[in-house]
Formats: C-alpha cells, sequence, structure tokens
C-alpha cells in the first residue's frame, strides 16, 4: 500500500522542480531581452555591430559647412497702398544665395529684381507690415519673387538691414 500512496500523490499534484522548470523558461527571455536592452543603451552593444556613432574608431566625414555669399540691393523706396493718406517704405536689404555662381546670376537679374520689389511694395498697406509676422510675410514674399527672377539661382534668404515705414 505504501507503493500505491506514492503513486497516487505523484499522479495527483505536479512535482515542484517542473514548477521550477516553467518559471526559468519564462523568465529567461525577460531576462535576456533586459541585458540586450542595458548592452544597447550603454552604447557596448551598437560598437561591437558596427555601428558606433562618436564611439567607434573610424572618425566620421563631417560635412564642409557652407560659406554664405551675400549679395547687396540697390536701396528701395515706394509709396504704400493707403488711400486717403501719404505713406511710403524705404526697404535695405541683402540677398543670402547658394553659391557664387548664384551671386553672379543675381546681379544679372538685378533691375528686374527692383522692379518686382518695388510693384509688390507698392500693393502692401501699411498695417500688413505691423508686427513680427508682416515682416515675415515680407520676407517670404520678396524670397519667392526673387527665386523667379533670378532662376535657376537659388536664393536662400532675404535679410533686412533697414525698414522704414511712414
Amino acid at each position: 500500500m505504501a507503493a500505491t500512496t506514492s503513486e497516487e500523490s505523484a499522479e495527483g499534484a505536479p512535482p515542484r522542480s517542473t514548477k521550477k522548470k516553467k518559471l526559468i523558461l519564462l523568465s529567461l527571455p525577460l531576462m535576456l531581452a533586459g541585458i540586450g536592452a542595458g548592452l544597447w543603451f550603454s552604447g557596448i552593444l551598437p560598437d561591437m555591430l558596427g555601428r558606433g556613432g562618436e564611439h567607434s574608431g573610424a572618425e566620421p566625414a563631417l560635412p564642409t559647412p557652407r560659406v554664405p555669399v551675400f549679395v547687396a540691393m540697390p536701396d528701395i523706396t515706394a509709396n504704400l497702398n493707403a488711400p486717403g493718406r501719404r505713406a511710403f517704405i524705404r526697404l535695405k536689404s541683402q540677398m543670402e544665395v547658394a553659391s557664387a555662381q548664384d551671386a553672379v546670376a543675381l546681379q544679372v537679374a538685378m533691375p528686374r529684381l527692383v522692379d518686382l520689389f518695388t510693384t509688390y511694395l507698392r500693393e502692401i498697406r501699411p498695417e500688413e507690415l505691423r508686427g513680427s509676422a508682416g515682416t515675415h510675410r515680407l520676407r517670404e514674399e520678396l524670397i519667392a519673387r526673387a527665386n523667379i527672377a533670378a532662376s535657376p539661382a537659388r536664393v536662400i534668404d532675404v535679410l533686412f538691414t533697414e525698414i522704414l515705414v511712414q
């Protein structure tokens, strides 16, 4: 009978060693993921895989800094669109272009640029130039017109030296 009771207890409840095995098998992937994440974020794993940014032995090639090229625009004075009163704008600016070749193309197109800028400025109301938002809109419009007039040259930015609205 003693053999029967030990067999019944073996069949009724699983032994403790299988529970421990299941626990180890379930916790093993979690431990490996934690170790992998630790190695990745510490920078050891990217170095081992050859993806180690500033930690790698080879120096990455740094892009050469672009030297800005500026072209001075002639001073522009224009009447503003202000019915019933006299209002004008005096604008001094410089254009930033992508390269020296673009600067040459911009100089060649300078009469066309001055004409486009003056025509645009004559249509603006003084209220449209108030605040930084007005200056930003003016800059964006002048860049768009400069890129059209000096095509294929590319104007990157318009820098205002002086804006006087009276």
